[in-house]
Parts: C-alpha cells; structure tokens; sequence
C-alpha cells in the first residue's frame, strides 16, 4: 500500500498595503543634521538635529529672539548654514545643482506674515503668476486653476478683487492661495496667526489643515500662539535663545507633559519660571 505524503500549506503573514504605507509615511520627509545658522560669524542656533515626517504640520517654537524665522530661513534656501545640513528627501537643496533647485523650490510653497500679495495685481492674478511662470498651462486651464485655489481658501468669486480691498484675514488666505497654486509638497508658513483675533486664527487653523490634507502636503510653521500649537501640531522643535541650541522636539501635546525640559513645559503652559530674573526672562 502506497501511502501519498502531502506537505502542508503554509501561510505566511504578508503586509497589508496600509501597514507597508503607513510605515512608509513614517520615514523622515526632512531631515536636518547638526545644523548651525546665523549671520557671518554669530551663531544663533547650533547643532540641531530633528526630522518632519510626511504630513506632519510641524511647528518651530520658542521665546522671541531664538532663531526661528533664520531657521525658516535657512530651510527655504535663503540662508547657507554655518555647518551641517538639511535634506528634503536625502536631498540637499544648498548642494544640489541648479535643476534640481527649481525642482525643489517648485515643490515648496511659501506664506508671510501679512500675505505678500501684489499690490498692483488682483487676487487672480497674484494667484496665477506661478502658474504662468512654472507650468505651460493654457490661459483656460490657469483660470480653472486660480479659481479652484480660491475656493479652496474660502475666496470662491474674488478674482477680480485687489488687495487694498480685503480684510487681514482675507489677505493672509489670499497669501496661502497663492502659496498652494502649484501643489505644493511643503508650505511654509511664519506666523500665520499674527494679527488676527482668536475667531479668525481658529478658521486659519482649520483652513490649514484642510488644505494639507487635500493636497497631500506636509506643513512648517514658525509660531508661539499655543493655541494653534496645541491644537494642530503633530511635531515641533523647541528652540532656546539662551544655550543657542534646540532643547526637545515631537509632538508638541506630548512635551507640554511629558518633556524632561523645564523650559519647553513652562513655554507650553505659559507657566512662569519664579527662579528666572526679569531681564533674562524678556530677552
């Protein structure tokens, strides 16, 4: 008698495309390593090392005069840093040949303050200057355009509207309809709250992540309005005037308790440190 011997079937655990896309986002979208900035030979900021993963909406923190905005300005390729480096992708804008620096900075959106629209030009118009410059769309498809990124803001219908007629908070939209005109992969934004009363910070909060998840987008924002750091920051980094370095980075909701830096946690809390003398404390 012939005995058939059949070898069991094995099924081995694969990965499902959500866990391999989840570990994906997980990678580091930028990574800075043993940065120092500041101008000519005056340090502001050293050795800071962090990562800003993939839809991350990433605040940089701190006390006034710590750095933030040259930081800003060292990652949008305005300011050469001292030593070290910051890789979008492993890849170093301030090293990288010049093709590869328009790719990049095609692939950045950029918001100010108070918007930095053109004076002289209506809102489509400032809207539709990237798309004229960067894309060969035809006037049609750039009309289509601009008019889906004002929506997208909540300005459906203002094309033809100018600058000198729309409110603070309308102008800093306007600034971030611009800023998303072409698709960005990373917006920047500096103080995007400043001036604006509580109600309009909290639609703006609210606008931008909006727009960061519809377009994919990972967000960089300068700000010490803890409202908005609380309630939208999935990632930060802590900067300190005083020892010119970072002192704590992740998520913010997470440092304001768990943080090891008295600092970071009095920041987050707006707690007052009674052993700090006045003047320190203001500088």
């Amino acid at each position: 008698m012939t005995h058939t011997t059949t070898n069991p079937t094995i099924n081995l655990p694969t990965e499902s495309n959500e866990t391999i896309n989840a570990v994906e986002n997980k990678q580091p979208f930028i990574s800075v390593k043993d940065l120092s900035i500041g101008y000519g030979d005056r340090a502001v900021q050293n050795n800071l090392n962090f990562t800003v993963n993939k839809n991350d909406i990433f605040f940089v923190i701190g006390g006034s005069g710590c750095g933030k905005t040259t930081l800003l300005k060292s990652m949008i390729g305005l300011l050469p840093p001292i030593k070290g480096e910051v890789l979008y992708n492993g890849q170093n804008y301030y090293t990288a040949n010049e093709k590869k620096r328009l790719d990049l900075l095609k692939s950045w959106g950029i918001t100010f303050q108070t918007g930095a629209l053109f004076s002289s030009m209506s809102l489509g118009e400032n809207v539709a200057l990237p798309l004229q410059l960067y894309t060969d769309l035809s006037e049609k498809q750039i009309a289509e355009t601009v008019a889906y990124k004002l929506a997208l803001v909540g300005l459906a219908g203002f094309e033809e509207f100018y600058p000198s007629e729309l409110s603070g908070g309308m102008h800093k939209r306007a600034g971030l309809a611009r800023a998303i005109a072409l698709d960005p992969q990373l917006l920047f934004f500096d103080e995007p709250s400043a001036g604006l009363d509580p109600i309009s910070s909290l639609r703006l909060d609210q606008l931008i992540l909006q727009v960061c998840q519809a377009l994919d987008s990972t967000v960089i924002i300068v700000s010490h309005e803890l409202p908005s750091i609380l309630s939208i920051g999935t990632n930060s980094v802590f900067l300190d005037a005083q020892s010119k370095t970072m002192l704590d980075a992740g998520d913010p909701k997470i440092l304001l308790t768990q943080s090891k830096q008295d600092k970071v946690r009095q920041f987050l809390t707006r707690a007052e440190n009674k052993n700090q003398p006045v003047e320190e404390s203001l500088s």
